[in-house]
């Protein structure tokens, strides 16, 4: 079987033509079955229809899933290897740096990841196709409708996926791939282990309620921020009659009319309806209903508006949290998956293993005043040029050295000083008395030559005098 006009890799038994007609005529229920899955986990909960598009629409739900798929879409993706000493440093490589610098065709780096988190966020899965070339390298990586996915497990347990027709990834029909062609990022997987839930599925509820509660807001203010009111008469009307006059009522003060002056007659009275305390916390309970959706995202309300930030707190201590709370997960389920799925954590030549990792140090960036704070304090342990690196300045003549103050000596020369006799040196050592100054040279030939020995600058120098 080929996919994208290139032959499928295939590691099982016989051949993956065999085990697509074996899909074909095997009862389902006797080997091969779909993983059945709702549209929409949850739309049963409380007897409430809970529309996946109509809380997409709720903004605490779009501003928790724009803000975490952005954030992580920023972060650059690196190309590390590991070190004999188990040091990972960045790299480049033909066969990988390309597919992460531009995934496909039509998405650059950050749109991809960015539609890689949003659909994990929105249905709980992530199913990413992978191109290859004739050397069966991975050169493109489409991120597919997961309503056109379903998974299948075969008797032996291995997993294959059925993928739609798909125009855009280049699917012109229906074509069933093993999983060695499918990135499948998930979570929350509470029911089956190829089966994850959305966040959605628990906040769905105050997302709808929260919908609600704007629309009766919305309401209440085009009838000119006045509840509605009890139409009466001094005797009995009949229902035609009621039905006419509520007609006429609504048509000319409510609305866009609503304040305007009305001239009742044969009786009739107008008594407007009271909003009580409970009725008017609006506020209050969107609020209530937006926390609860920041809270299924693990977001910090105040990173979407809601509440205050906390006080006395770092720029850098909010986006720790913020990171630990919320991103950290999502942030290292990426790299395990494009690792597996590009192959990088099989070792390569010579041995060298490879990985991928996204540069967090733009996430986590402190304010300018805690950021030379830290590097003051990393003497010692970076180098100069490393330091220079984290504010964006080039290298300097002799920054590839890590500098440390004198004082400082290692635990094995402390040993051996108080191993001594006298560690602290309390004993002052006699200086010794000067050498005597040499005799003169004997005469020779009308001259006399004399040896000088100056200790600090000349020692050994001869100078030729002449004799008196």
């Amino acid at each position: 079987m080929k996919i994208f006009g290139l032959p499928i890799p295939f590691t099982g038994e016989g051949t993956l033509e065999t085990h697509a007609k074996a899909l074909n005529h095997v009862d389902t229920n006797r080997g091969w079955f779909p993983l059945i899955r709702e549209s929409f986990a949850g739309a049963w909960q409380q007897n409430v229809e809970v529309k996946l598009d109509s809380v997409l629409s709720f903004h605490a739900v779009f501003a928790c899933q724009t803000l975490i798929a952005s954030d992580i879409a920023k972060l650059r993706i690196k190309l590390v290897e590991q070190d004999a000493g188990g040091i990972w440093s960045e790299t480049t490589s033909q066969s990988f740096s390309p597919v992460l610098r531009k995934p496909n065709n039509y998405q650059n780096r950050i749109q991809f990841i960015e539609n890689w988190v949003i659909s994990k966020l929105q249905s709980g899965n992530t199913y990413v196709l992978k191109r290859r070339d004739n050397r069966q390298v991975v050169t493109s990586m489409y991120v597919l409708d997961p309503k056109l996915v379903t998974p299948l497990v075969a008797d032996n347990g291995d997993v294959y996926y059925d993928l739609q027709t798909d125009h855009l990834v280049g699917l012109t029909a229906s074509v069933t791939v093993p999983a060695t062609e499918i990135i499948h990022d998930r979570f929350n997987c509470f029911f089956h282990p190829l089966v994850g839930l959305s966040p959605v599925f628990a906040g769905g509820l105050a997302a709808t309620q929260g919908l609600a509660v704007q629309k009766n807001s919305t309401k209440f203010f085009q009838n000119g921020s006045q509840p509605g009111g009890i139409l009466t008469a001094p005797g009995s009307i009949d229902d035609t009659t009621a039905a006419r006059l509520k007609a006429y009522w609504d048509a000319n003060y409510s609305g866009e009319n609503a304040g305007k002056v009305a001239v009742l007659g044969d009786g009739l009275k107008y008594e407007g309806k009271a909003v009580t305390a409970t009725d008017s916390q609006l506020i209050e309970q969107l609020k209530w209903s937006a926390e609860v959706v920041c809270s299924t995202y693990h977001v910090p309300p105040y990173k979407i508006g809601i509440g205050v930030t906390p006080p006395h707190t770092s720029v850098q201590a909010l986006n720790i949290e913020y990171y630990s709370q919320c991103l950290q997960v999502l942030i290292e389920a990426l790299e395990l998956c494009l690792d597996e799925g590009l192959g990088l954590d099989t070792p390569k030549a010579g041995g060298k293993v490879m990985g991928t990792e996204f540069d967090i140090e733009n996430l986590l960036r402190m304010d300018s005043v805690t950021q030379m704070d830290v590097l003051e304090k990393a003497s010692g342990v970076m180098t100069i040029d490393e330091k220079r690196k984290k504010l964006d300045l080039k290298p300097t003549k002799g920054g590839a050295s890590v500098y440390l103050q004198q004082q400082n000596f290692s635990l094995e020369a402390l040993a051996k000083r108080d191993a001594s006799d006298d560690p602290f040196a309390t004993t002052k050592t006699p200086t010794p008395a000067p050498n005597p100054a040499p005799e003169p040279a004997p005469v020779s030939g009308g001259k006399e030559v004399i040896p000088f020995f100056a200790e600090a600058e000349f020692v050994g120098a001869y100078v030729e005098k002449k004799a008196a």
